[in-house]
């Protein structure tokens, strides 16, 4: 490979990391002014985001983003006029941005809301109910992970117009799946709120995992060992393991290199399988490589 091929190739990459960045801004931003209510852990969570992404501070147009973060509450910008700059700077960006083609930028988007929605460890009902008005104007994801399955749910909490303290609690036990806080307090808070609900998403929540006579089947790349080690530990724990999913496999097993569980913008065949089987009323158990390891 040439020096100019190594030079393009680093190009596309930290072009599509800034393309991420951004949809993932903007979607924060949608999840924060959802209830018209904007607190100083909220603008905490901002101020994590621009620490995370600092390294592109030099690419256009993050040292507008970085700035308008940072002295926000130096300048005594009002904070929700600061985050109205900021969503109106992700959209002038985004007119200019064709590395991710629109399916792909909507999900990563759909993921900054629901980061945005955890940023300040609480979820309302107004909240709620602007996700449920920005998932009924995406109806194109419909065939995609997991805005299938976020919409059933927040379909079936609204339908009532009533929402229930257990159904708040189950969607923002939902919604943390897909979202790493930067701030350990609200961590913590979301943590102990949703500490006893279990839900059915992409990866069980520290799921019982049996071994004897059970089908593994196993995705992604593993960043503990290799995928032959761990499919002798798994029959070496009385299981079956198998190249590919069907209704005979009860655990599909997700490999964490680049947190599979998390990227689902991108999920390969098997994952889409075992969500076409979970739909159909078969139970296929995903779960993260490491709830594997720590049972073996």
């Amino acid at each position: 490979m040439t020096n100019f091929d190594n030079l393009e190739k680093k190009i596309v990459t930290v072009k599509s990391r800034a393309d991420k960045a951004i949809n993932s801004l903007k979607g924060i931003l949608l999840g924060i002014i959802s209830d018209e209510k904007i607190d100083a852990v909220e603008m905490r969570e901002l101020e994590l985001w621009a620490k995370d992404n600092y390294d592109l501070i030099n690419r256009n147009p993050f040292r507008e983003f970085m700035l308008l973060i940072e002295n926000t509450a130096s300048n005594e910008i009002p904070s929700k006029e600061a985050v109205e700059d900021l969503y109106w700077l992700c959209q002038k960006y985004e007119h200019d941005s064709i590395y991710y083609n629109g399916i792909t930028s909507d999900l990563q988007q759909l993921q900054g809301i629901f980061h945005g929605l955890l940023s300040d460890g609480a979820l309302n009902d107004a909240e709620i109910y602007k996700l449920h008005e920005w998932l009924s104007e995406n109806e194109h994801l419909n065939s995609y992970y997991p805005y299938d399955e976020i919409r059933s749910l927040v379909l079936s909490i609204v339908a009532d117009k009533k929402i229930e303290e257990e159904e708040r609690l189950v969607l923002m036990a939902f919604i943390k799946q897909f979202v790493e806080l930067s701030n350990s307090e609200t961590k913590k808070i979301v943590e102990d709120n949703t500490a006893d609900i279990n839900i059915e998403g992409i990866c069980a929540v520290d799921p019982e995992i049996i071994f004897e006579n059970k089908t593994f089947c196993i995705t992604g790349i593993l960043s503990r060992g290799t995928r032959n080690q761990l499919q002798e530990a798994i029959k070496a724990k009385g299981g079956v393991t198998v190249n590919s999913i069907s209704r005979k496999t009860d655990y599909l097993v997700i490999g964490d290199t680049n947190n599979a569980c998390r990227s689902y913008a991108c999920y390969g065949r098997k994952v889409e399988k075992a969500l076409d089987l979970r739909k159909s009323g078969h139970t296929v158990i995903l779960v993260h490589e490491f709830d594997i390891f720590d049972a073996i």
